[in-house]
């Protein structure tokens, strides 16, 4: 399929319509008359704007920014208060929003998963937010109601944050960057390089935004195309769609990477808003009329078909019609990387599922920020209205992502064409997108309208024998294949799309149950603790040397945040950061917390003023390299090496659960994103990356003399001494990306907990 091209190089883009290669840049003189030179064009996108407004650096190049609003839900905000209630939080200084939407079904654990609940109101009421009890709507789907709007910015501790289609450049992070905006600090970054996502034509009738998103995906994602870059959607196909269609496409925009997205505004825009009370919030963002982009996808609408990410990726892409024409290939590749993950032959059997009929899917969910939507909804009702889901195996589950989508869709009938059909209709809930709710059964497949399909996130646990597989696709084609029966169909076979009804927005459920309480902080009110919400233990500065020890070695070409802390039930542990820790690295490294907890062991030792005997003789080889180094000068810490660390969710779990361990590093070739990154950072982590091939093992010990005077002085490289059986086995270069002053303290002072209470 040609419908997405990547350019070589930057582009211009003149009066928003004609894409200019940089190496062509004399022909935009012929065009408007005028000199034009990258520097002063890339001040054109609407990405530079923006983040120009929120930008309190005084440097163009060095951003420092503060974000318009805040939100989080239900699995991260327990911490971030709790972090910056510790940092010394008095109220929240801007808008910030708790959902309930991950663990909502309060099914695991007793009483946790409603005490976290319980304490986000109290932390609402006590600090002066706005709190979105469970059922009521997935995080996103109110931002995109209730907050998103023209020229803003608004961070979340979700890696799905965006609201790109709205005006507003949203950016999903881990909890440490949100306390800093509760704080008064800054986001700080280098300003990232824009890409034009330029569209032209319109999609077929048939055609879904999941559909356009996963074109996107496959072709970005493995060349990093648009990594920690800003992805700017322009160009005359953006007019072919709806807004909430476009919200579709934008929020499966963190798959590729990208640090955040953003699109022209329109009269579509501007009717969305109005329609949601807030016509005063909509801004025209247009490019001016020569901007320069870093780079270009382009995306031609009309070619796109519909589209199937098979396992274990969103950038696992095939069209449909091509997966059907060569199913025992495909899914040979897929079994074969499933034997993979699971460490044993025949894991799972996807081309037995083949018959003359086609392949025989178990399970179809559209649900969450991607598949809720009003529209997606909608498309699926007329694609079942008088069809049945049938009595087999197949199943189907619909989530509509707010209780006034949830209304509206109740008005129109399509929940009762959906229910008519077999259709179980379900409350907003994010679970089926990280593995809380509609685990599917073993060895089945499960086609979902969701934003992921990394390995077990569906739920499945490969420790116990379980493998199960989802593939990602638009709610037009589940709708297709439910209809079948089940067997895997495209969209394109049914003729029923396009008849959409004007969706009519009614805010009552959010009027009677969302509690408004910014700029009302009344101190007075108590928080609410549960049982099982813990302060963050003690961390302690970083030392003058340090000696960590390889607790885990991780050669995947990519490690998932759901790799190094698992989804699903886990999640409800994550108000209790000790008991949490009991989990990571659990379905990809089970030894690992073993190892951290024997590393920590040796650590509380070496406090005790002694070198562990245990150890002694690694302590003697550090001294071949440094003869100064002893128990008061040399700190024991583990460390993960991994190859590329940190894709999918912005969870700062996937850190903070090695540092409450005693982790002191992660070592690798690179970093998967810049939220797992920051992660590490602020939870006081060492943040090391190399090129050298890793010439260690679990067990073995790197020892690197004076990182904290080099960490300190601004020096980026760093020799780490590999200690094997007592002796120096072989040195390894070692360096960390560029740092800022703050970042840099923070690393120092062992935690962003620690630098708040010193700064």
């Amino acid at each position: 399929m040609d419908a997405v091209k990547l350019y070589e190089g930057g582009v211009y883009l003149v009066d928003g319509e004609t894409v200019v290669p940089a190496n062509e840049v004399d022909a935009i003189k012929g065009m408007t008359g005028e000199e034009v030179n990258a520097d002063s064009a890339r001040k054109g996108t609407i990405a530079y704007r923006i983040m120009q407004d929120h930008n309190t650096s005084g440097d163009e190049a060095n951003l420092k920014i503060k974000f318009d609003a805040l939100t989080s839900h239900d699995i991260t905000y327990v911490g971030i208060v709790q972090t910056a209630k510790a940092s010394g939080l008095t109220k929240f200084p801007i808008p910030y929003v708790l959902t309930c939407c991950h663990n909502s079904l309060c099914a695991v654990g007793g009483t946790i998963n409603e005490d976290d609940h319980l304490f986000g109101l109290s932390a609402a009421k006590h600090y002066g937010g706005i709190y979105v009890p469970p059922h009521i709507a997935v995080i996103h789907q109110y931002m995109r109601e209730m907050m998103a709007g023209g020229g803003k910015m608004i961070l979340g501790s979700d890696s799905h944050t965006r609201y790109g289609a709205l005006g507003t450049m949203a950016i999903g992070e881990g909890g440490g960057e949100l306390v800093k905006q509760l704080l008064g600090q800054t986001y700080d970054v280098a300003t990232p390089e824009v890409i034009a996502i330029y569209l032209e034509g319109e999609p077929a009738p048939f055609v879904g935004p999941q559909d356009i998103a996963l074109a996107i995906i496959g072709a970005v994602y493995e060349c990093g195309y648009v990594k920690n870059k800003v992805m700017e959607f322009v160009g005359p196909g953006v007019a072919s769609m709806t807004t909430d269609y476009r919200n579709g496409v934008d929020v499966m925009t963190t798959e590729t990477t990208c640090l955040s997205s953003i699109w022209r505004t329109d009269a579509d825009t501007q009717k969305y808003l109005a329609d949601h009370g807030r016509g005063d919030e909509f801004r025209q963002l247009d490019p001016e009329k020569v901007a320069y982009y870093d780079g270009c996808v382009r995306v031609d609408l009309s070619k796109i078909r519909p589209m199937i990410a098979l396992p274990f990726h969103p950038s696992n892409v095939f069209t449909i019609d091509e997966l059907n024409g060569n199913l025992d290939e495909i899914l040979a590749s897929v079994e074969a990387h499933a034997d993979e993950i699971a460490g044993r032959a025949g894991s799972l059997d996807l081309r037995g599922k083949v018959d003359a009929a086609g392949l025989h899917v178990q399970q179809g969910t559209i649900a969450g920020c991607a598949g809720g939507n009003y529209t997606n909804v909608i498309e699926a009702a007329n694609a079942l209205r008088g069809k049945s889901c049938g009595d087999g195996a197949f199943n189907l589950s619909v989530y509509p992502s707010s209780q006034p989508v949830f209304a509206d869709l109740v008005k129109k009938g399509a929940i009762f064409d959906l229910m008519q059909a077999g259709a179980i209709i379900r409350t907003a809930f994010c679970g089926p997108c990280f593995g809380a709710g509609d685990t599917p059964a073993n060895n089945t497949l499960s086609i979902r309208h969701t934003t992921r399909n990394f390995p077990n996130r569906e739920g499945s646990k490969p420790g116990q024998g379980q493998m199960a597989a989802v593939a990602l696709m638009d709610a037009r084609s589940i709708a297709a294949t439910a209809a079948n029966g089940g067997v895997l169909t495209s969209a394109e076979t049914l003729d029923c799309w396009g008849n959409v009804p004007e969706h009519e927005f009614d805010a009552s459920s959010y009027d009677h149950r969302v509690f408004q309480g910014f700029s009302e902080a009344k101190e007075e009110e108590p928080l609410c603790y549960g049982p099982n919400i813990k302060d963050w233990p003690e961390m302690e500065a970083l030392g003058e040397n340090a000696l960590l020890q390889v607790c885990s070695k991780i050669l995947d070409p990519v490690t998932t945040t759901d790799e190094l802390i698992p989804s699903g039930e886990t999640s409800s542990y994550r108000s209790n950061p000790l008991g949490l820790a009991e989990f990571a690295l659990s379905r990809r490294d089970p030894a690992y917390v073993g190892r951290a907890k024997d590393t920590a062991v040796l650590e509380a030792e070496r406090k005790e003023g002694n070198v562990p005997a245990a150890i002694a003789d690694v302590y003697e080889a550090a001294r071949t390299v440094v003869p100064e180094v002893d128990a008061s000068n040399t700190e024991i810490g583990s460390m993960v090496y991994a190859i590329k660390p940190g894709d999918g969710s912005a969870r700062e779990q996937a850190a903070s659960c090695q540092r409450v361990l005693g982790g002191l590093a992660n070592i690798c070739e690179q970093y998967a994103t810049k939220r797992y990154r920051s992660n590490v950072i602020n939870w006081g982590m060492l943040p090391f990356q190399s090129d050298d091939e890793p010439a260690f093992e679990p067990g073995d010990w790197i020892f690197v003399p004076g990182v904290r005077e080099a960490i300190a002085t601004g020096k980026s490289e760093f020799v780490g001494h590999i200690i094997r059986d007592g002796k120096v086995a072989g040195t390894m270069a070692l360096y960390t990306a560029p740092l800022t002053d703050d970042e840099r303290q923070i690393i120092l002072d062992g935690c962003l907990i620690n630098y708040n209470r010193h700064n």
